[in-house]
């Protein structure tokens, strides 16, 4: 098996690197410190091609692998874990839904305009009493004419509220359990009875904004719905199968940033005669976090391998974000330790770190439901 870059995946490695490096990285305990959506770094991403990675040239994108597109997403992580989610959740999410179920006028109207930039994106599933168990939602669209009349509301929606195209999830036939969701294409601008609630404020993930929506008799036409009445549920299924990998590449790049900073930090700081890293006991941190920090890379790319060739990557996507998320947070937090007391202190970003890690064990699959998505695919093997 080779692991090594093609020329053309290390060239958007060090692109993106140089861009979140010298434009990201300067502006991101600003963004931590005021949670507003950065939008002219949004626009600077749509000129370097980085908000329709995966996508074909014909809908704008990149046409990027699926390696590629984590690596670039690694990166813009490294620099601020909400800027990483505003691009998951674009591109990932609402972008897949109309690439993988749209229809060719959709994706012309749609998903170009995601790619280039033009649009944000956001994917509206989860509500109050429906996380983890989707098929409890209430949110419902009824027929009315050539067209469907939605009512309900939805919650923790990245991107919810400067979203353009919104990819929601709605029941057409509330008898019929899993069976009965579909899912439509959204404009908040045209659409009549959308709104927003509020933004959540957040322990992390700040600069991505998560929005509570509701609907009050929005008319939405036929054409907007993707794929066929009740096929809903499964598109959002593999939708979030493949999100899992980018929310995997999130992970590792908050890892990666905790790492690099608190190894600079180990050999600046001086205690007892020298610096800090000469110490067995932090070198020993620092081995730990670079060893989790390429396993779950390693694990992110065998689940993007997998999705390349079209093979079934199920639990491979589940343990990725599982193992991913959970060291992120890991690693995170042993950079605040290593740190000492300047890591419970915003004069570092150490304490940052730590609170963009722990989203990433809760959203688009819990660790405990990822676990059992892992334990049904293994027995099932």
């Amino acid at each position: 098996m080779d692991f090594t870059l093609s020329g053309e995946q290390r060239q958007i490695r060090d692109t993106v690197a140089e861009f979140v490096d010298e434009e990201v990285v300067p502006r991101a305990a600003e963004i931590d410190e005021t949670d507003e959506f950065p939008a002219d770094l949004i626009d600077e991403m749509a000129e370097l091609g980085l908000m329709g990675m995966p996508f074909p040239v014909e809908y704008e994108g990149a046409g990027l692998d699926y390696h590629s597109y984590a690596i670039g997403l690694a990166e813009i992580s490294r620099g601020s874990g909400g800027l990483g989610t505003v691009v998951a959740a674009h591109t990932s999410l609402a972008g897949n839904m109309l690439y993988e179920f749209g229809d060719e006028s959709q994706k012309e109207a749609y998903l170009t305009a995601l790619n280039t930039g033009e649009d944000i994106g956001a994917f509206a599933l989860s509500e109050a009493e429906a996380g983890s168990d989707v098929p409890a939602m209430s949110t419902a669209a009824e027929r009315d004419g050539d067209g469907y009349l939605v009512n309900g509301g939805k919650l923790w929606i990245s991107n919810g509220s400067v979203a353009d195209t919104v990819t929601l999830f709605a029941k057409t036939d509330p008898d019929a359990g899993r069976k009965g969701i579909s899912s439509f294409v959204v404009r908040p601008e045209e659409d009549d009875g959308f709104v927003v609630e509020g933004t959540e404020d957040k322990l992390g993930d700040k600069g991505c904004p998560t929005a509570e929506l509701r609907f009050d008799d929005m008319w939405i036409p036929e054409d907007r719905r993707l794929g066929e009445e009740g096929e809903g549920f499964v598109q959002a299924l593999k939708t979030l199968n493949g999100g899992r990998i980018t929310i995997a590449a999130r992970s590792v790049g908050i890892a990666r940033a905790a790492l690099d900073e608190a190894k600079s930090y180990a050999q600046e700081r001086e205690q007892f005669g020298g610096p800090i890293a000469d110490f067995q006991a932090i070198q020993h941190k620092l081995a730990d976090m670079d060893t989790k920090a390429r396993a779950a890379e390693l694990l992110m790319h065998e689940a993007a391998d997998l999705k390349i060739r079209d093979e079934d990557y199920i639990k491979e996507a589940a343990q990725a974000k599982l193992y991913a998320s959970e060291i992120s947070r890991e690693v995170a937090n042993e950079g605040i330790q290593i740190h000492g007391g300047y890591g419970y202190t915003k004069d570092f970003p150490a304490e940052r770190f730590y609170r963009d890690a722990k989203l990433s064990e809760i959203y688009e699959g819990t660790s405990e439901v990822l676990r059992n998505t892992i334990a049904q695919q293994l027995l099932d093997e």
